[in-house]
């Protein structure tokens, strides 16, 4: 089959590549047809995660129909077209007994690589196409996929929905459905969302269903900014032009918003102070965006971070954040929990996840699609790629 491969940083291929074939009685061979490029898929591209292998294959938003299922797999059968959650999930450790299934501590087979990064004190849950770090499961950036543990991802959607209208079910719809949720926005909430990629956007679509009255969002992408301003009707703010939290302080009578949104991560764009930091590993992660949080959230408040960071952050405003009373809330996503409810939304239009496309490829082209997107070329805000 054709699969995209990472071969170094911004280094990726697409090759022919060994069919994948059941290894558990409960995997299933998913044909994709349709999967996309994510943000956090980047940070792979320029190199940032660990443990990622030459000849890996990448991705982890994907959705396809079941062309083969082990003989213990009861909950989707061949020829059922079904969305994959990126995180695997066992469905019957004690975290996801707590619907906590970005928490599973059971389908990480490469416990070892995890562990010996010191960061790490407990392996993280398996996910497709993320590193060996993440169990160095195969992803979905190809023509057919593994899915293991297929009685607790694999989401069957209706026909009457385009794939393009569901496939965001797989990662970043719910990612920002639950950043949304852990910031508690209601009618009548400020939220202030930092980073207008894919994550951003969702969180951006999420919150102004939930009720939302005034959305900020912070960007240096202009292109970015103007299509969630026009989108969801969020005040945007360019941080290369002015520094962000201050404008917030003084659009909200000096008390900052209800909740911050950190959609960035750990290689949020900091001072050159944060750049040499990073350099020199005296820190792991840029803290210039949760800083930003920070300052920007009223007494009280919520920073949920559904943006991805890594080990240690140097000078983390602990004493801003004590003394203000902020509640901080992140973590990987619980796909799963999710999807009935997300998909509902959906069909009653409620949500219209695939505004955010802007580009479409097919997987051939997938190497360009990521160059494009890291690059912020032709104002690209998603790239969906089809077989």
């Amino acid at each position: 089959m054709q699969a995209l491969t990472y071969h170094g940083t911004k280094d990726v291929r697409v090759e022919s590549v060994a069919d994948p074939s059941l290894i558990a009685s409960d995997d299933i061979i998913l044909r994709v047809t349709a999967t996309a490029i994510c943000g956090s898929d980047l940070h792979l591209y320029r190199g940032k995660i660990p443990e990622l292998k030459n000849g890996d294959i990448l991705g982890h938003e994907f959705m396809g129909v079941v062309e083969d299922a082990g003989k213990d797999v009861t909950a989707v059968k061949k020829g059922d077209r079904v969305v994959i959650p990126f995180v695997i999930a066992c469905g019957e450790c004690f975290f996801c007994a707590k619907e906590l299934y970005g928490a599973c501590e059971t389908t990480n087979p490469d416990q070892g690589a995890a562990l010996k990064h010191k960061n790490l004190i407990t392996p993280p849950a398996a996910l497709f196409g993320y590193s060996h770090l993440y169990g160095g499961v195969p992803g979905g950036q190809a023509e057919l996929v593994r899915v293991p543990k297929a009685n607790v991802g694999p989401f069957a959607v209706p026909g009457s929905l385009a794939d393009e209208q569901v496939l965001f079910l797989s990662d970043i719809l719910p990612t920002g459905y639950q950043a949304a949720l852990n910031a508690e926005i209601t009618k009548g909430s400020s939220v202030a969302i930092f980073g207008a990629g894919p994550v951003g956007l969702m969180s951006a679509a999420c919150a102004r269903m939930l009720g939302a009255e005034t959305i900020f969002m912070i960007d240096s992408a202009n292109y970015r900014l103007e299509f969630a301003r026009t989108t969801y009707g969020v005040i945007p703010i360019n941080f290369d032009d002015v520094e962000p939290s201050e404008q917030i302080l003084s659009l909200t009578q000096g008390r900052g918003v209800d909740a911050s949104i950190d959609a960035v991560g750990f290689e949020a764009k900091g001072s050159t102070g944060d750049q040499i930091l990073t350099t020199i590993k005296a820190e792991t992660s840029s803290g210039a965006s949760l800083r930003q949080c920070i300052a920007a959230t009223r007494r009280g408040g919520i920073v949920s971070v559904p943006g991805v960071y890594a080990g240690f952050v140097h000078a983390f405003l602990i004493g801003d954040a004590f003394d203000k009373g902020l509640s901080f809330r992140m973590g990987q996503t619980h796909v799963q929990k999710y999807l009935p409810e997300l998909l509902n939304h959906i069909e009653n239009g409620d949500l219209q996840p695939d505004a955010v496309i802007s580009h479409r490829m097919k997987l051939a082209d997938a190497a360009e699609g990521y160059k494009t997107f890291n690059e912020q070329a032709d104002d690209c805000r998603k790239v969906v790629l089809t077989p």
